[in-house]
């Protein structure tokens, strides 16, 4: 396909102002500081709209003061290809048009309504655009779209502008979300209802391509020999038998530079004339070369910059393309012996540092031992942040895991205490997807440890507190969460309370001995504890036994309540495991 002639940008005042009185009509509204940010929160980003009007916001807190002089110095920075871009060549030169367009700045709020931007599609690339000012000092900034739908160059590039609502419209299981949804006139919401097992599948080693291509492949191959009655490989066989997926997080992560790059960006590289381009309005459009590169990070997932978390990470994307994501869900709904669940797991509990060079401050409380603390406590961060939630449900997810819930803390002035923001975490569990009219809550698993870092938090930890407030949920068990690691003698022995706990109070609780930790906690062990060499002559024959004893295979999935679930890398002895980076540009 051949791209065709741009058509002119420019902003549509008459549409502007609609959206600013808009705007403004709800700050002035009677309702609290949050209710006000999550419903400007929805606006936010970059919305292609049915009139093929390209609604555009950004919350430029840092822009609120004398800082800039005049509002035409800030522009919403436009780049549209003039030539296909092959999404899946590993490095190509492509050339745009650049065009800047002056936005309206409202307070602590810049808006726009634009014509003539182009939408991305499967087949075809959008509009690429982030937003561009100058300070009083002449120095130019850049603010990206931290509610991004497409980043297929990663977190530093711009942002693509997506056509959401074709997407919606041509997915291949809207029949599901009819039959499992409430429509928009309904009373109630339902809730999705939980599986009856749960297979843990890490993207970048599910499969031979990485991807979710890959993935979506595997399923329909092993739903059409299933339903065809034929005999499915062992390699095959590994994925099935489950009626629910969890992924490793899927949210754009941490991305490593090059050294020997002169690029500001690894993935969308500008030459640095272009980079340092003057933001005065180009009403016309000149043209910028940028070198692209297929992003290709390797990370478990929990390594994230929070920007973009309702998109994708385009290293999991062999098209780096949003329907990719859409084909795997559907391909799970409409699987030949019966529908097969997605579970996300969601990572908004910290930021990595990294997340300091594309996200304003305010979203910061400072430095924790992953990176950075969230300001869930500030209105309009809260609100942001539920809003990437919701966008992300809306690729067509049934469930959520919550990451680190113990780490969702904050001080709070009237009692003098650090107390737990239990109140931001049921409120991930009620966000309401929203596909085509149809609408659910999701079936919501907490990952909470507390009082974890309290010394001796895994023998003093309850794993009940969340499941206790909203009994329809889970929580991941004693034995899941804690430091798993049975090759060690006499590990049985002092878990042997908690296995006690499983047995007799687990029913709301993730078992199982096999998940992203457990290999990882098990070769984590000081090197002078004592291995239980009953079990094997060699360390991997000790781990291997450790892991996979028949005996605790069958008092976890066959006598225990709860919810089981496996490692797909545990289940067939796949090696597992990431080096983690502490510096200040990388850390976590």
């Amino acid at each position: 396909m051949i791209a065709t002639a741009p058509r002119r940008l420019q902003l549509v005042e008459d549409e502007t102002q609609s959206l600013l009185m808009w705007a403004e009509s709800i700050l002035r509204a009677v309702a609290t500081f949050f209710e006000k940010a999550q419903k400007i929160a929805r606006r936010l980003g970059a919305h292609y709209r049915a009139d093929r009007l390209t609604e555009v916001g950004f919350w430029t807190p840092d822009l609120t003061g004398d800082i800039i002089q005049s509002e035409d110095r800030i522009v919403l920075e436009v780049y549209t290809p003039t030539e296909d871009i092959d999404f899946r060549s590993a490095e190509q030169t492509v050339t745009f048009n650049q065009v800047q367009i002056p936005l309206v700045k409202q307070g602590e709020f810049v808006w726009g309504v634009i014509e003539g931007m182009r939408p991305g599609r499967r087949e075809r690339a959008g509009c690429f655009y982030w937003l561009r000012y100058i300070d009083q000092d002449g120095r130019v900034h850049i603010i990206r779209d931290p509610l991004a739908y497409s980043l297929p160059y990663g977190i530093f590039a711009p942002a693509e502008l997506y056509d959401m609502r074709l997407l919606q419209r041509q997915r291949a299981d809207r029949s599901y979300f009819r039959r499992t949804g409430s429509g928009v006139g309904d009373a109630t919401i339902p809730r999705v209802e939980a599986p009856t097992n749960i297979l843990q599948l890490h993207i970048n080693t599910a499969s031979a391509q990485g991807t979710f291509e890959g993935l979506t492949e595997i399923y329909q191959r092993i739903s059409d020999k299933l339903a065809a009655g034929d005999d499915l490989t062992p390699e095959e066989a590994v994925y099935a038998g489950y009626d629910a997926i969890q992924l490793l997080p899927v949210e754009p992560t941490i991305e490593y530079r090059r050294e020997d790059s002169h690029a500001d960006y690894e993935f969308f590289a500008l030459p640095s004339d272009d980079a340092a381009a003057d933001v005065a309005p180009q009403r016309s459009p000149t043209t910028a070369q940028a070198v692209l590169r297929k992003p290709d990070t390797q990370n478990w997932g929990y390594d994230v910059p929070i920007l973009g978390s309702g998109a994708t990470n385009p290293a999991v994307l062999g098209s780096l393309r949003p329907n990719e994501v859409i084909d795997f869900i559907a391909t799970l709904h409409n699987f030949s012996e019966g529908p097969i669940q997605l579970i996300y797991d969601l990572v908004y509990g910290h930021a990595d540092n990294q997340a300091r060079e594309v996200m304003t401050h305010q979203f910061f409380k400072g430095p924790n031992m992953y990176g950075q603390d969230l300001n869930h406590q500030l209105p309009q961060v809260r609100a942001i942040l539920l809003e990437m939630q919701r966008r992300k449900l809306n690729t067509g997810a049934d469930g959520i895991r919550v990451d680190g819930g113990q780490d969702f803390r904050f001080f709070n002035p009237l009692t003098d205490r650090v107390e737990q923001d239990d109140a931001y975490l049921l409120a991930m569990s009620d966000v309401v997807q929203d596909i085509n009219g149809y609408r659910r809550l999701m079936f919501t698993i907490f990952e909470d440890g507390r009082p974890w870092p309290q010394e001796g938090w895994e023998e003093i930890s309850r794993y009940r507190e969340l499941i206790e407030q909203k009994p329809e949920s889970f929580q991941w068990g004693p034995l899941i969460f804690a430091h798993n690691t049975p090759s060690l003698q006499g590990f049985w022995d002092r878990k042997w309370r908690r296995v006690g706990e499983v047995i007799y109070q687990g029913n709301r609780w993730i078992t199982g001995c096999g998940n992203h930790d457990t290999l990882r906690r098990g070769t984590q062990v000081e090197i002078d504890q004592p291995i239980n060499w009953n079990l094997g002559k060699t360390l991997p024959d000790v781990l291997h036994k450790a892991y996979n004893n028949p005996a605790t295979q069958l008092w976890v999935c066959g006598f225990s309540p709860g919810l089981p679930m496996d490692f797909i890398n545990a289940n067939v002895g796949a090696p597992w495991g990431f080096f983690r980076n502490t510096d200040d540009q990388y850390g976590v």
